[in-house]
């Protein structure tokens, strides 16, 4: 509807200038239009604005001004000359943006205030202040069926042959393309076997085959690095998060707690009726 609003407004009324406010200083509550006895609001315009995807901030102000308050008029008109009771999915749709909202007040509330400098320092120290610093692994390796073929491999490696080469030549794995080449990891990436193998080894070394659920390894070792501690300015937003999140789920459980909730009306119900969308129509 607001595409139509919208469509419109640019057509009719491109060359003008936002409506001016009598005030100097607009306010939410500055009344930009009346239908009957009801006011519409700039915070009501502001509220449905900030409800708009990215794709309308390329749209002239003025355009989308008369946009927005055309569209708030015709819902308000339209839902003044309602005859008789919402039908019922109307009804439970309201119930539950109704529901949402209100709930989304109480969630900003709360997680705002768990997210100091305080909370974040210490969530800090308590991830990462205790922690050391470990070694990333940069390897390749070369998979193939049987033990017999990663063994002559390694005989091949030891005799001068190019691993890369033998790698995008021999290899079975996704890897083989690339050399076998693997990147940086940590040794908790790979299954147990291959990591012990790959901590094993120095810097330019190859292992002797290794079995894993895979197949059979022939392991290089390119390098080793020490992987250091993010500073707190590169995880803020991930503490931040977290907090928040333990913020509102210790409230939810306290509220739960102090609160008569009885779900016993969904046991023994089939889960299938989640989808049953004819229902609203009855």
């Amino acid at each position: 509807m607001l595409k139509r609003l919208l469509a419109t407004a640019f057509l009719t009324s491109l060359a003008a200038a936002a409506p001016a406010s009598a005030q100097d200083a607009p306010r939410i509550d500055t009344v930009m239009a009346t239908v009957g006895e009801t006011e519409i609001t700039l915070g009501h315009m502001l509220a449905l604005r900030a409800t708009l995807p990215e794709e309308y901030n390329q749209i002239p102000a003025d355009v989308l001004f008369r946009g927005v308050l055309d569209q708030l008029v015709q819902q308000e008109l339209l839902s003044q000359n309602q005859e008789g009771d919402l039908s019922a999915i109307a009804q439970l749709r309201l119930d539950n943006e109704e529901r949402a909202i209100t709930a989304s007040e109480v969630i900003v509330e709360v997680t705002d205030e768990a997210v100091t400098e305080e909370a974040l320092q210490a969530a800090y120290e308590g991830a990462y202040g205790g922690a050391t610093d470990e070694t990333e692994y940069h390897a390749a390796h070369i998979l193939v069926e049987t033990e017999e073929e990663a063994q002559a491999l390694v005989e091949e490696i030891a005799g001068g042959a190019n691993f890369a080469a033998l790698a995008q030549e021999h290899s079975t794995g996704p890897s083989g393309p690339s050399g076998g080449d693997l990147g940086w990891f940590d040794p908790g990436m790979m299954v147990p076997e291959f990591s012990d193998a790959v901590v094993a080894l120095d810097a330019g070394g190859v292992s002797d085959p290794v079995q894993t659920q895979f197949g059979w390894h022939v392991i290089k070792l390119n390098e080793t690095r020490m992987k250091e501690q993010p500073g707190l300015a590169e995880v803020r937003d991930e503490l931040a998060e977290t907090l928040r999140r333990q913020a509102l789920d210790a409230h939810i459980a306290e509220l739960e707690a102090a609160s008569a909730v009885d779900r016993s009306g969904s046991d023994g119900i089939d889960p299938a009726l989640i989808n049953r969308f004819d229902l609203l129509e009855n």
